[in-house]
């Protein structure tokens, strides 16, 4: 069956738009108790990012919930992967997350977690949707569930992030420049640095419902680089809106992206035993971080785009240290999601421990040029695998043969195909790039 309502990451659109309005959100907060109820009753946990929409979608997914029989802890606002964590440890049945990550505010969407902190198999996704099309009925009065608020919810996650590195582990002496994108993890990151000694500096941390990832955060580093540089910073850190993604600068303001953290954590982790394996990117990991790795003998496979087939490819290699050029960095012996505060906290362990600049750590790989175009496509899957297209793909990968590599993908997100091209020189991957994309736009 195919799912009418869940993309990769849960359910995400426009504000008012279906299916994030307040109709929708009602039943769905319906039919998620119903398929996760059990004897006694269910407990779901509900958290949120700063959005102005969050308060409005946080009621209706209570209501329904509760007209289904199911008790609900209302966490307010707090980073996605926190919520994963508290699932899991207040052994709850589900964690509901309000958040459209990385998007402007006037996105929104709900993301789910099972008891173990997972996200959703595919087939409880179609169970949900599948309940969603029942007629709504109201449980008894007397089977109604109760709604709470968890007061102590920071607090435990705060102590969480500073358990998943060594209890000695400090960052005294050391200036930190936090971007938290007016997001979720505002008044949750400052607190976990300056618990561990670090002298903190704030941008993005005064959130007002609509100015969340607003030039600021993962998603706009230059922000966080420039402040670097005017305090003179030993190392900056900016999260997207709801803290499962997370990108660095070093004291030089240079940023450092996901595939530049997965380099300096997988060596880190190598040279003291404790890899585990090797790493999982994606097919739009830069060439050089397979090149890096590969020079350290470390294995490196590529998953499709998007978190949960790192995470699937994860599993399935028996590995725990994997991630998107993006940010987002899965730690699974640490934790069952990306989190952006466990990440950062990882890339810093051998600044710490090893006295170096986060610059030094770097220098071992080198990102290839690397050029993204969009050509928009009705039907971008269809245009895909049309045999012109597939052709010119080819014709253009045998002039990078060995140098570089061709991608190109239909979006998941939108009516575009992505064409991806890599290599040695930035003027002939430029030109490689542009003259596919013309070509597809004639088949378009």
């Amino acid at each position: 069956m195919t799912k009418r309502y869940f993309g990769t990451d849960g359910i995400r659109g426009a504000v008012g738009e279906v299916p994030i309005t307040p109709e929708f959100c009602l039943r769905l907060g319906w039919a998620v108790g119903k398929v996760f109820a059990r004897p006694g009753g269910c407990h779901v946990l509900i958290g949120k990012d700063t959005r102005i929409s969050g308060y409005m979608i946080e009621s209706v997914l209570e209501s329904g919930l509760a007209s289904a029989g199911a008790n609900v802890s209302l966490l307010t606002v707090m980073p996605t992967p926190a919520i994963a964590y508290l699932t899991r440890t207040l052994r709850a049945d589900a964690g509901i997350v309000i958040s459209a990550s990385h998007n402007p505010y006037y996105d929104n969407g709900i993301k789910f977690f099972d008891a173990d902190g997972n996200k959703l198999d595919d087939a409880i996704e179609l169970e949900i949707e599948a309940q969603m099309q029942r007629d709504m009925v109201c449980v008894e009065s007397d089977g109604l569930g109760k709604a709470s608020r968890l007061e102590d919810a920071p607090g435990r996650y705060i102590e969480f992030c500073k358990a998943t590195v060594d209890r000695r582990f400090r960052l005294g002496g050391m200036k930190v420049v936090l971007d938290c994108a007016n997001g979720a993890t505002y008044h949750i990151a400052p607190r976990v640095f300056e618990e561990l000694g670090a002298d903190v500096h704030v941008i993005g941390g005064e959130p007002n419902g609509t100015n969340i990832n607003a030039g600021c955060g993962s998603t706009h580093p230059e922000a966080l680089a420039e402040a670097v540089r005017s305090v003179s910073g030993d190392v900056g850190i900016a999260f997207d809106g709801d803290g499962d993604r997370v990108i660095m600068v070093d004291a030089n303001g240079d940023v450092l992206d996901g595939d530049e953290l997965l380099y300096v954590i997988a060596q880190d982790r190598a040279e003291r035993g404790l890899l585990a394996g090797g790493v999982v990117g994606t097919v739009m990991s830069n060439f050089g971080l397979e090149r890096a790795l590969g020079g350290l003998n470390i294995p490196f496979v590529r998953a499709k785009v998007g978190d949960r087939y790192v995470l699937e490819c994860l599993k399935a290699q028996g590995w725990v240290l994997g991630g998107e050029t993006s940010g987002h960095i899965l730690c699974l012996d640490l934790t069952t999601t990306g989190d952006a505060i466990v990440a950062a906290l990882q890339a810093l362990v051998p600044l710490v421990e090893n006295q170096r600049p986060l610059a030094e750590l770097k220098q071992g790989m080198r990102k290839l040029p690397q050029v993204l175009l969009n050509v928009e496509a009705a039907r971008p899957r269809e245009l895909a695998e049309q045999a012109g297209v597939k052709a010119a793909v080819a014709d253009k990968a045998r002039l990078l043969e060995g140098r570089g590599r061709v991608l190109v993908r239909p979006s998941g997100t939108e009516p575009v195909i992505r064409v991806m091209v890599e290599g040695e020189d930035q003027t002939e991957v430029s030109a490689i790039a542009q003259d596919l994309a013309s070509s597809l736009e004639g088949l378009a």
